[in-house]
């Protein structure tokens, strides 16, 4: 039996936690605010911030895990190379989390040191800094914080007038204490994808069906499986996952995001070091294990033969309106009448404008219309209201 420490307890945390339970390992879930998600399931939880390297030295040396898994960005990243000198695993590795918990690592190593196809980028400290960044990209273009999570502070500068709101909403919605930003240029894709990617510590690298999605605010509202993709744009996209992932090292599952365009070809988007927000399209069966399940085999070193593509699915978020401290959520029986759909609610103890509360999901054979599917999922999460 291991000991698991999950930092940050959110509904992806929740379901790795799940999966870790039911292969017989004890977890330790923590976040800055109690009663967090994976909170709920786990079996020992700790309410710090993260971004609290003596508090997370603390935590680390009460509970003494065998592995460490981060599931957000805002955690002292750099204390994990520490904790593999005091023998913990780091998943996927400290080198890894350090890497991707910053957009301006993992951006610097896709197109310098592993020379991958990627928008044309700048950096900004200040907002003067943004404006020359933007005169090197162009206009329109998209501007990110270097640590932020689920599209929180990323917005499009589509004029001149734009760039200081897109400065003040970076600052105000970015995680952690780093001000600096991404300025990259817009891309005109046809589509854009996450290759789920699966690093194991005994075993080659496997991938995912491709899943596509469609954004608002940064953040996705709905994705499917399988995603439309030629031949030749998977097997680009699962050289490069392949690539970056083997250059940052561990074990673990990835969530690699691609811009793909019918005359340029594949663009290297992003990469998250652990299960994706549009994987939770897993949910529905689409696969023999899902993207929970292939993250804690990875990370324990269990053996995955084989990732089986078994369904067509899709999933839509159900999201909050307004802050609220108690709230209610129904329609839950409404959107279970339909055959083929199911409703994950996450458990948050609070709402706030646009947050992620719960899921929809829809599913069908292979080969039946995803368009179709994703509809069913959309009218579940439609029928759920919080109030």
């Amino acid at each position: 039996m291991k000991k698991i420490m999950l930092l940050g307890s959110g509904e992806l945390g929740k379901e790795f936690v799940i999966a870790c339970k039911r292969l017989g390992h004890d977890v330790i879930a923590v976040d800055s605010y109690d009663n967090a998600p994976a909170q709920q399931v786990a079996d020992e939880r700790e309410v710090i911030s993260m971004l609290d390297g003596e508090a997370l030295d603390m935590i680390v040396k009460k509970h003494q895990p065998d592995i460490i898994v981060p599931e957000i960005e805002a955690i002292r990243t750099e204390r994990f190379y520490d904790y593999e000198k005091w023998g913990i695993q780091v998943v996927p590795s400290a080198r890894a989390a350090n890497f991707t918990m910053n957009r301006k690592a993992i951006r610097d190593l896709a197109a310098k040191e592993l020379g991958l196809k990627t928008a044309k980028y700048a950096y900004a400290t200040s907002l003067d800094e943004l404006k020359k960044a933007v005169e090197k990209t162009g206009i329109p273009c998209v501007v990110k914080p270097l640590m932020s999570s689920s599209g929180k502070g990323q917005s499009v500068i589509k004029s001149e007038a734009d760039i200081e709101k897109s400065w003040n909403y970076a600052q105000s919605a970015k995680r952690g204490d780093i001000a600096e930003v991404i300025v990259e240029e817009f891309i005109h894709f046809d589509s854009e994808i996450t290759l789920l990617t699966v690093t194991q510590k005994n075993g080659p690298t496997l991938f995912c069906a491709p899943i596509g999605h469609r954004q608002e605010r940064g953040d996705y509202q709905e994705s499917w499986q399988p995603a439309a993709i030629s031949p030749e744009h998977l097997i680009a996209a699962q050289h490069i996952a392949e690539q970056v992932t083997t250059a940052l090292t561990g074990a673990g599952i990835w969530g690699v995001e691609f811009f793909l365009s019918e005359e340029n070809g594949v663009y290297f988007s992003e990469l998250s070091p652990r299960p994706h927000d549009t994987g939770m399209v897993t949910l529905a069966g689409t696969q023999n294990l899902n993207e929970f399940e292939l993250h804690a085999r990875a990370v324990l070193g269990l053996p995955i033969p084989a990732i089986e593509l078994l369904k067509a699915g899709a999933s839509a978020v159900i999201l909050a309106s307004e802050n609220a401290d108690h709230f209610t959520i129904t329609g839950i029986e409404a959107a279970l009448t339909e055959s083929k759909t199911d409703v994950k609610i996450f458990g948050k103890p609070t709402t706030r404008p646009y947050r992620r509360m719960g899921v929809a999901l829809a599913y069908d054979e292979l080969g039946a219309n995803v368009d179709d599917i994703k509809q069913r999922a959309i009218n579940a999460a439609n029928k759920i209201t919080i109030k």
